[in-house]
């Protein structure tokens, strides 16, 4: 079994929105074969099957086969790490590494199917069977993971006089193997192992909760309109909340739903301010109501949980665990960056907020700024200051337009040609999915292929995403890769096309930079793949910067009805904005991460979520008029699973790397599209995965590290030496 596998890692967390372990159900189940998994017929059992090196048969997902299929291939998977664990000749890279890489081939196939379920077709019978499996997967990998003889294997490997002559990625795969196995209880006896493996059961039935109430809550909670109810909105808007509306049979209203995509442009356009503080407080209560679905028992049983597990192993708590094996490699140099940001941050909302006042005296509103009024009232400060307009933006960003330039980015960059498969020939699991084929444009070479899931709609998570149904490996064989982003953007009306804003377009970009670093791999072992999560974000938010070039912008951002590129004078009203706002964005984001690192260093028993969380900012001096991005009750990245749990603050970690490596493009000769330094960005940042150490990696591309100076600089905030 893959170290991926065997730790769910950070890809199927994403994908599985943190539902994502648990064990077998019955000792008839867990004495199955391997032969006897193979002469079942089920899909989702099945190799890949058709063009590309085979495909998953999404056309004939069947959620009765998923149970099933998940015992068996578990089964299966026990059965491998038998062999190897009972394997009679001495451990070697070989006999042991290797043929872990090798196990779980049959389980990665079925999650791959469990992910689309979870993340993108959800219903209330595929949450009752995550809800049940989610203990038993949890099990199953405390069988792995506690197996004292693949560990002696494993540990032999790593000690070893071999280890010195294996290939550089030979030993990170041995290390990280190692590693993983050691810090997930492994090294424990007795009633310690029992009582680490029983945790990591009650935390995946708790994972799965919160994901389901969240969840219940966004499809629970819509605002219909009526047409009076419309001044402020822009026709787009009207339009798609219409077809929404007309969705859930509402035909003749308008439909607000419980997602960013639907809330951010209401909240910043819509004059009805008593239905702006409704919607607002439908998405940011998300379970946070009082009734089934509320989530601050959960939360409190999660971090109880996770701290009692950290203590079994010798940590003070779980955020020094979590971090140990992360580029900030302590919570104390997390919070020391964060730190350093937060002061400009909220002196910049103060700054912000004073504008906002400003023109709100000025119309005679008689109001103060609350945060159901920022975006409102950020958005007249804008066109005031600026003489920017959102909606004139929004215009000139076709979702179909915006895809033609994320493609021109990566052929400039990667070299990569992408070409639409015909409907039909490859297997989707939603009418709206569209498969491309992508190729080496020099050398005509299959990469693999990217589907893209656009559209929000009932039973699909909110947010975007990026993940990959086969990654590219080279040591049994050369596979391709079959990569995948998701978002949630508001279909536009019949025949029209969908405009979305400035923001998501950068969403839009970010997404397909991860799958930019799935597609471009050059690694020999599935584990190379695994992530170092305040690293694995960087590729993407750079990717975020080409959105701003003139190649683009001249070739891509054209008018909807016209057809005429975007006027110089309104991009150059884009660049001049660059850092309007940025005091809402920061704070928002850097309040959500400062919570997660205190939620993970505090004792749990001292802890009662909303009263912590309202305690915790006011000591921070958070500004009255900005919440966190998410809220404690519906914080999926860290009590939905656990890839970003303790870690969400490594989306500045990256940001820094970000901002450092886009002041190396934009002082070389060529630019954003420099050959030099693209050529060293794929060789460095994204063809080697997690095969290299990040730091290495990082100053194989720059000549240095990253300074943090770089980010304030991006924001518009004051620069300290």
């Amino acid at each position: 079994m893959k170290l991926r596998m065997t730790f769910l890692s950070a890809a199927i967390v994403a994908a599985l929105a943190g539902c994502s372990q648990a064990p077998v159900e019955s000792q008839q189940t867990a004495n199955a074969t391997a032969e006897q998994v193979q002469t079942v017929e089920n899909v989702l059992l099945e190799p890949f099957k058709g063009p590309y090196q085979g495909v998953p048969q999404f056309d004939k997902m069947d959620l009765n086969l998923l149970k099933p299929a998940l015992e068996m291939a578990m089964a299966e998977n026990l059965t491998e790490i038998d062999k190897i664990a009972n394997n009679s000749e001495a451990p070697n890279f070989e006999n042991t590494i290797a043929e872990l890489e090798r196990a779980g081939k049959t389980l990665e196939r079925v999650f791959t199917y469990y992910g689309i379920w979870s993340s993108n077709v959800s219903s209330p019978e595929f949450r009752q069977i995550q809800g049940e499996m989610a203990p038993k997967l949890a099990a199953f990998n405390s069988k792995i993971t506690q197996n004292e003889k693949l560990f002696s294997r494993i540990k032999t490997v790593y000690e070893s006089d071999e280890f010195k002559s294996l290939t550089p990625e030979q030993q990170r795969v041995t290390w990280l193997t190692y590693n993983g196995y050691a810090r997930n209880g492994a090294t424990l006896q007795g009633d310690a192992k029992k009582r680490y493996a029983e945790i990591n059961q009650e935390l995946a039935t708790l994972h799965a909760k919160f994901s389901s109430n969240v969840l219940a809550d966004e499809e629970n909670y819509v605002v219909y309109l009526t047409k009076e109810q419309l001044a402020g909105l822009p026709e787009s808007f009207i339009e798609s909340a219409a077809a929404a509306a007309t969705e859930r049979e509402h035909a003749g209203m308008y439909a607000i739903t419980n997602s960013r995509s639907s809330m951010d442009p209401f909240l910043t356009y819509s004059t009805e301010r008593e239905l702006r503080e409704k919607v607002w407080r439908n998405y940011y209560d998300r379970g946070n109501n009082g009734d089934e679905f509320d989530n601050n028992a959960v939360i409190k049983q999660i971090l109880t949980l996770r701290n009692e597990r950290v203590k079994l192993l010798g940590y003070e708590n779980y955020a020094q665990w979590r971090l140990e094996d992360r580029m900030a490699k302590t919570p104390e140099n997390a919070m020391g960056l964060m730190n350093k940001v937060w002061p400009a941050a909220i002196a910049r909302v103060k700054e912000e907020v004073a504008d906002m006042q400003a023109i709100a005296d000025k119309e005679g509103a008689n109001i103060k700024i609350e945060p159901w009024d920022y975006r409102f009232y950020s958005e007249k400060v804008r066109k005031d200051k600026y003489d920017l307009d959102s909606n004139e933006v929004k215009q000139y960003l076709q979702l179909d337009k915006l895809r033609e330039a994320m493609f021109y980015v990566a052929g400039r960059l990667f070299n990569f040609e992408f070409t639409e498969v015909p409907a039909g020939k490859v297997p989707v699991f939603h009418e709206d999915v569209k498969v491309w084929e992508v190729k080496d444009k020099t050398t005509g070479k299959h990469i693999g292929l990217w589907y893209l899931d656009p559209f929000a709609r009932k039973g699909k998570r909110s947010g975007a995403w990026a993940t990959t149904y086969r990654s590219y490996t080279t040591f049994d064989g050369e596979t391709n890769v079959l990569s995948s982003n998701n978002s949630n953007f508001v279909k536009g009306a019949e025949g029209k096309p969908t405009l979305i804003s400035w923001s998501d377009a950068e969403t839009y970009f970010h997404e397909f930079g991860h799958a930019l670093h799935f597609l471009s791999a050059d690694v020999v072992y599935p584990t190379s793949h695994s992530g170092v999560r305040d690293y694995t974000e960087f590729q993407s938010q750079l990717l975020e910067r080409w959105l701003l070039t003139d190649e683009v912008i001249s070739q891509f951002l054209v008018h909807h009805e016209t057809g005429k590129p975007m006027p110089a004078e309104l991009v150059q009203k884009i660049k001049n904005s660059a850092t309007f706002n940025q005091g809402f964005g920061t704070t928002e984001y850097m309040a959500s991460a400062i919570m997660d690192l205190l939620y993970h260093t505090t004792d749990p028993a001292k802890i009662e979520p909303q009263k912590f969380e309202k305690e915790q900012l006011t000591k921070l001096g958070m500004p009255s008029e900005v919440v966190m991005r998410h809220r404690s009750t519906h914080f999926g990245h860290i009590f939905s699973g656990e890839g970003y749990s303790a870690g969400y603050y490594g989306y500045l970690w990256a940001e820094v790397l970000t901002s450092d490596a886009a002041e190396a493009f934009a002082s070389a000769p060529g630019g954003f599209y420099d050959k030099d330094v693209s050529a060293r960005l794929v060789k460095y940042l994204f063809s080697v995965r997690n095969a290299m150490d990040p730091a290495e990696a990082y100053r194989l591309f720059r000549g240095r590290d990253a300074e943090v100076n770089a980010l304030m600089r991006d924001r518009g905030f004051p620069v300290t030496e």
